[in-house]
């Protein structure tokens, strides 16, 4: 009795939220993130003078100089979302979103990881499903 009410509601919930909506949700709001901390390191087309400080005397990542890791950080942010949120070369710029996300964790603020779990859950999700109907990947055939 009680597998069969669960049967019930998990095909109910099955044929009412379409896995590309949720699919499109997990991309656009992790893209979000990344979008909103890339414009805080920039001004105009130039990094701030914050942005290297960060770096250098806080973000310290001990495997790559400070001045890469700003600009590399800052173009990934820059560029990554907005393939997310497009759909296009969806696995590469959640992969890459990933890696940043695992750098973060572990580097830099380790004590966040209930924040940075919800943003690996989301990429890993187009990771591992693709990024869904509603992308350029299918549109452009990039995707099954």
């Amino acid at each position: 009795m009680i597998a069969q009410t669960f049967r019930q509601m998990n095909g109910l919930a099955a044929r009412l939220i379409p896995a590309d909506l949720t699919l499109l949700a997990a991309r656009v709001f992790v893209a979000w993130v990344f979008w909103q901390s890339a414009r805080t390191k920039v001004d105009g087309f130039a990094i701030k003078d914050s942005t290297w400080f960060l770096f250098e005397q806080v973000y310290a990542l001990p495997l790559i100089p400070s001045t890469w890791a700003a600009v590399l950080a800052t173009l990934a942010e820059h560029i990554l979302p907005v393939l997310l949120v497009l759909g296009l070369a969806s696995r590469f710029a959640a992969a890459g979103l990933l890696v940043m996300t695992a750098t973060i964790q572990i580097f830099v603020f380790p004590e966040a990881w209930g924040v940075h779990g919800l943003w690996a859950a989301s990429l890993l999700a187009v990771l591992t499903f693709g990024p869904g109907r509603l992308a350029l990947d299918r549109l452009l055939r990039l995707e099954p």
